[in-house]
């Protein structure tokens, strides 16, 4: 039929004002096109036999959801298509089968009837005509059935289809008859029967068409790589099948008998348990039925090699001797004094118990204080094996447990790794960094080292990949952290926690002279002698050139010194060197960090507090301002919600005691308060600043200055109490390295202050207080009042 007739004939179509509606879900008729449906609901069925006894007409209309059963008007698009019912049959099962012609788009305008069936009030929509195509629409429909013959082509259908596309003149109906044919969304059909331009309507199918061949490509592309593999595969089982009848014949041996053998050979040298044994002879069972080059085959190989090199029934024989054990110890680290004494206990027991389990220890302490080197110096001292697994930023539950053997490339976990890497089983396994351990979907890793890190169970560790039990009660387990807050509960109490503090300046003084200097000596190829340090050198470096607990920066500093002596002497400027205060300035340049100094004079509103930090103790100071307002508190200094605390609980004492010190009990009412605690760039939290905020405070309302001399640590409560605080250690240093003498200490802290070295001790005077009272008592300097006050009466005088 050409254009013309279609045109002629569609013109004759009278359509009413009012039509039935017959519902259609997931599909969209086009006006030009024919199409077979079959209608169940009761509605529609009366709504066909309704048409086929008066007009013949319909308004196919599409759901916009297809899952309703019977829908209404407002379930239904505003635009569809007036159809003729060309023939109607009736199937044994109810269903009416009918063929329908599509003829022009029509919208909906309003409601007729809604029982038994849709009727609407329509209007008919009559799209442009085109009197002349440009060519622009010409190319427009060529490129369409240009892209229609390739989609024939890569989908191999018949040619026949291109006669009736080349035939179609009018780019509306090429339009209706491509979307009508293709794969699109209820949404897509029903925008492309929405669009009465046929140019544009054209243009839509036209992108529609494009994805259309980028998909049969890919499709066409896929099928193909599977044939060829398919045809590859099944070469090579052919080639190899002739291969084996080619070897039989010259009869040369059988490679697959020689690997299991070899398999047989390793499982009974590997001394594994007997649940082990058993499912490595099952596993290689099932390599014997299998084609060596298959890939299940290649899976348990990798399984049975794991088995087989696991170190099941390997132990190093241990060093037990108490006092070559303290040598290599004392040899390693200075001090420590507390983790050697343990390892000592811990040989002691095994010396006397064989079958001892092994402690499981947590060295908490500051970056560089020696933490990962002691666990090589305790594998040392007790002739065992050292492996070392990092967790920190670890997140995946499978990197200690393993993967199951059903993922591609799975592996065993971080652990049974290890533990192979060390060729026995019972080495010292360090955890470094247990603190900094993660978790997202893929699992929680603490929670796994839960089993690893808990001697009543770590005798049957099961991993995934291997699933099969390995005993770790033979591993002494090592963990590491900087802090415990970050560290589980459940974890933390399957550890014996040694705490490591900073060292003091003596202490790494005397680590400097007989540990740094040598090594770095060696590292920087200089003989022992070449270059020697004097004291004062070493105490300038670790005083203005380094603040930190540990040691690795003084130890880049002393091997900046050394690099800068090698350079001389290997142009021959010098072959030995002796560095003093003087000469090491020179090679590192100015001080990096000023030594924190003591109060000049004693300042109204001025307190010297003490702080615990990453790098050991220092002294801070508080200072609070008055000044004229409406009560107003303001905290500055990056204070964290502790201190912030801290500061309130320290107003709330002063407003309830302002009449024992002699404060304006209204003070409050007409002063604004601002406590800011220097450096304003570094954040500070923590509640053992308390005592020194209320001194501070106290001392600012009161007008009595504060010692300059002394400095305080302590949490406060509202009624006046001073409660322990810890760091105890590293803030006394901190004081004396200020040259502060006396330190203020809740009472509670006295058997703390002991494990500050014996020669400190003999410098620092505590004072132990129970209350805020004692506090203002031993720190506000009333004596300074006297004087100034009689100074004022000698000038009034």
């Amino acid at each position: 039929m050409t254009d013309e007739t279609r045109e002629q004939k569609e013109k004759d179509i009278d359509v009413p004002e009012v039509l039935a509606v017959l519902p259609i879900r997931d599909v969209v008729v086009f006006p030009m096109i024919s199409l077979p449906l079959f209608v169940g609901r009761p509605s529609s069925v009366m709504a066909l036999e309704h048409a086929l006894g008066s007009h013949k007409l319909v308004l196919l209309v599409a759901q916009k959801d297809g899952s309703i059963e019977n829908p209404a008007l407002g379930d239904l698009f505003e635009v569809g298509t007036v159809a003729s019912v060309v023939r109607m049959l009736k199937l044994p099962d109810g269903r009416v089968k009918v063929l329908i012609q599509g003829h022009k788009r029509a919208r909906i305008l309003e409601l007729a009837q809604e029982e038994p069936f849709l009727s609407v009030r329509v209007e008919v929509l009559e799209e442009p005509k085109l009197t002349d195509i440009p060519l622009e629409v010409e190319a427009l429909m060529r490129n369409v059935k240009e892209k229609i013959e390739k989609i024939i082509q890569l989908r191999d259908m018949p040619l026949e289809i291109m006669a009736v596309v080349n035939n179609i003149a009018e780019p509306g109906v090429l339009a209706d008859l491509v979307a009508s044919n293709l794969r699109l969304k209820i949404e897509e059909w029903q925008a492309v029967l929405e669009l009465l331009d046929p140019v544009q309507r054209l243009g839509k199918v036209d992108g529609y068409l494009a994805k259309e061949v980028a998909l049969s490509q890919m499709q066409t592309k896929l099928q193909n790589q599977v044939k060829e593999e398919i045809d590859k595969t099944q070469r090579e089982y052919f080639l190899r099948g002739q291969l084996k009848a080619i070897q039989d014949e010259l009869g040369e041996s059988d490679s697959k008998l020689q690997e299991i053998e070899e398999y047989n050979k390793r499982i009974e040298k590997a001394k594994m348990p007997k649940k082990a044994k058993e499912e490595a002879e099952r596993q290689l069972k099932r390599l014997e039925t299998m084609h060596p080059d298959s890939a299940e085959a290649s899976i348990i190989r990798t399984y049975l090699d794991w088995l087989v090199e696991l170190p099941w029934g390997v132990s190093m024989k241990e060093n037990l001797g108490l006092k070559d054990a303290k040598r290599v110890l004392d040899e390693d680290h200075y001090n420590l004094e507390k983790v050697k004494e343990r390892i000592l206990e811990f040989l002691a027991v095994r010396k006397l118990k064989k079958s001892a389990k092994g402690p499981i220890l947590c060295f908490v302490g500051p970056p560089g204080v020696g933490k990962t080197s002691l666990g090589k110096s305790i594998a040392r001292a007790m002739g065992r094996k050292f492996v070392r697994l990092s967790l920190g930023g670890m997140r995946d539950e499978a990197e200690i447990r393993g993967h199951r053997r059903t993922y591609i490339g799975a592996m065993p976990g971080q652990i049974v790794q290890q533990i192979k890497n060390a060729g026995s089983n019972n080495p010292v396994f360090m955890l470094d960094e247990v603190d900094k351990i993660g978790m997202d979907f893929r699992g929680d890793p603490s929670s796994a080292l839960l089993e690893v890190l808990d001697p009543e169970q770590n005798h049957s560790f099961m991993d995934h990949y291997l699933g099969v039990p390995f005993d770790l009660s033979k591993v002494m387990f090592v963990a590491t952290a900087n802090v415990l807050d970050t560290v589980p509960g459940a974890l933390r109490d399957r550890m014996e926690v040694i705490s490591i503090p900073g060292y003091t300046p003596d202490e790494k003084l005397r680590i400097a002279k007989s540990y740094i200097v040598p090594r770095q000596l060696e590292a920087n190829g200089l003989e022992p002698g070449q270059v020697v340090f004097s004291e004062d050198a070493l105490k300038l470096l670790i005083e203005e050139y380094t603040r930190e607990a540990g040691l690795r920066n003084l130890e880049r500093e002393i091997a900046s010194i050394l690099r800068k002596v090698a350079k001389e002497v290997a142009e021959g400027k010098r072959k030995k060197a002796f560095i003093s205060v003087a000469k090491a300035r020179r090679y590192l340049g100015p001080a990096k960090y000023l030594g924190q100094e003591k109060l000049d004079k004693e300042e109204i509103g001025v307190a010297t507090g003490l702080a615990w930090t990453a790098a050991g103790g220092e002294i801070l100071h508080v200072e609070v301002s008055l000044a004229k307002g409406k009560g107003t508190l303001t905290l500055t200094g990056q204070l964290g919600e502790v201190m912030k605390e801290s500061a309130q609980a320290a107003l709330s004492y002063a407003r309830a005691h302002a009449k024992e010190y002699g404060i304006d009990e209204d003070f409050y009412q007409h002063l604004d308060i601002h406590i800011h605690v220097p450096a304003g760039a570094i954040p500070k939290d923590g509640p053992s600043a308390g005592v020194t905020i209320v001194a501070a405070l106290i001392s600012a309302l009161s007008k009595i200055p504060v010692k300059k001399d002394v400095a305080m640590t302590g949490e406060i409560t509202l009624r006046g109490r001073v409660l322990p605080v810890g760091g105890i250690k590293e803030k006394v240093l901190g004081a004396l390295q200020a040259g502060i003498r006396a330190v203020v200490l809740p009472f509670e802290n006295e058997p703390d202050f002991e494990e500050v070295p014996p020669k400190i001790r003999k410098e620092i005077s505590p004072i132990y207080v129970k209350s805020v009272d004692e506090v203002l008592k031993n720190v506000l300097a009333f004596d300074v009042l006297q004087k100034q006050d009689m100074e004022l009466a000698r000038a009034s005088v």
